[in-house]
């Protein structure tokens, strides 16, 4: 990681004065242009006959995820608002600009946090990054919601559940509807939560020594007794076209054709309780609170579950790939083995990203406040750029838009909200990166 000059007070949780620092070294370094196309994996379906077409019910996102055929129609965040168009840049190298420090604390040991404006051409933006230490003993790395998959919140109020002294805002999320995420979620005390076999699995991740990694994470999932039953979703906002998904009481209260996209024939829902298939019809329950777990299925899905008898034995085996301790995921790899992967230069908008510096054994949590006259917001290839002159070798982009929120405990002792959302306010979201701190013993 390339550190601010001001990162040799890390130590100092008090303000540092703009004029007492240079500007940071990545402003010295001319934007980078990328080559290759983000390897984003959520495609349309050519077996869904709905492609192209408005599904009844289906929210603004599921629709942009149906409609996308290529990296370019990608969703750059939850709300779905089309960013402003960024101005070309100039073919010259761009100079320094202009950069000034506003707040640089300590957070808790291994953990600082750093505010900073710039001006370039394009116009200004404020930054917001926390840098953990994941060597550091006492600190952790976890997944975060508000308990159940379908049920949003603040930021500030999904930390504090888990105690965190730090986070941001995690996943894309079904914004218009159930209010779940898109992709997969692991909790080091509860497990899997959330996930799907493809589609959107771009993963960062902490393996239980405490080592993080980015990259691919498909989740399977099999019933043992029926090997031949594929669950493509486990607690998705929607079952996957031809597909079955798995809801577990985690979910919250049953979503009913909601998380068929509205498609109300050719579905199929079975109910399993101790263990054994209790119910099998094609109506889809809807505001209620189940125990046991719930199979969905779609078309071919649907005609599967079909041959679940009343009483039949179900045992179902989850398998997450490398069974991480925590994973979360994000919409596209920014960068990959020191290489930037998003070509996309265009649209500006509040970002979040997660970044890994193997060099100096820090996560990088980083914000860009956007939407707003002081913060233009940023591209994509803007933040892989970023993320790359602070030293990451890999980094993955996290939800934006009014999503896009950091909370760290100041010099005062208070835990809140450290960056400015789009919104003027907390959005209520999914799921959260949470950075905790416990004081080893002795």
């Amino acid at each position: 990681m390339r550190p601010f000059p001001s990162l040799v007070l890390a130590c100092l949780p008090v303000i540092i004065a703009p004029a007492a620092l240079a500007a940071p070294a990545h402003l010295a370094q001319p934007a980078r242009p990328s080559a290759e196309p983000a390897p984003w994996s959520v495609r349309a379906d050519a077996s869904d006959p709905h492609r192209g077409k408005k599904v009844p019910g289906a929210t603004p996102l599921a629709e942009a995820l149906r409609a996308a055929t290529t990296e370019g129609d990608v969703p750059q965040t939850s709300d779905g608002i089309q960013g402003p168009v960024a101005r070309p840049r100039n073919v010259a190298p761009r100079g320094p600009g202009e950069e000034s420090v506003r707040r640089h604390w300590r957070v808790a040991p291994g953990i600082t946090a750093t505010v900073w404006d710039e001006r370039d051409e394009r116009g200004p933006i404020r930054a917001n990054l926390l840098s953990i230490d994941w060597e550091q003993p006492g600190v952790g790395i976890d997944y975060a919601n508000n308990g159940r998959v379908s049920r949003t919140a603040t930021l500030s109020t999904i930390l504090a559940r888990d105690k965190a002294v730090a986070g941001v805002n995690g996943d894309f999320f079904d914004i218009g509807d159930t209010g779940a995420p898109l992709g997969v979620g692991r909790d080091r005390q509860r497990g899997l939560l959330h996930g799907r076999l493809s589609g959107w699995n771009s993963a960062f991740t902490v393996a239980e020594d405490g080592r993080p990694e980015i990259g691919p994470l498909p989740v399977t999932t099999k019933i043992k007794q029926r090997p031949g039953i594929t669950i493509t979703n486990v607690n998705s906002p929607s079952v996957a076209v031809a597909g079955i998904g798995l809801y577990t009481p985690t979910w919250g209260t049953t979503s009913g054709y909601r998380i068929t996209d509205g498609q109300r024939s050719d579905v199929r829902m079975v109910r399993i309780k101790g263990g054994k298939v209790v119910r099998n019809t094609t109506k889809l329950p809807s505001g209620t609170t189940f125990k046991g777990r719930m199979l969905v299925g779609r078309g071919p899905g649907a005609a599967s579950l079909k041959k679940l008898r009343k009483g039949a034995p179900v045992t179902f085996v989850s398998r997450v790939s490398g069974s991480p301790a925590m994973a979360i995921t994000g919409n596209q790899f920014l960068i990959d083995d020191g290489v930037i992967r998003v070509v996309d230069d265009r649209e500006l908008h509040p970002r979040t990203a997660i970044g890994i510096d193997r060099d100096t054994h820090t996560i990088l949590l980083l914000v860009i406040d956007g939407r707003q006259s002081f913060s233009r917001g940023y591209t994509m290839v803007e933040m892989a750029n970023l993320m790359q002159d602070l030293g990451a070798d890999e980094a993955l982009n996290l939800d934006g838009g009014g999503s896009s929120t950091m909370v760290a405990r100041r010099p005062d002792g208070n835990v809140r909200v450290i960056n400015s959302p789009s919104d003027g306010r907390e959005r209520h979201v999914a799921n959260a990166v949470s950075v905790t701190y416990t004081a080893p013993s002795g």
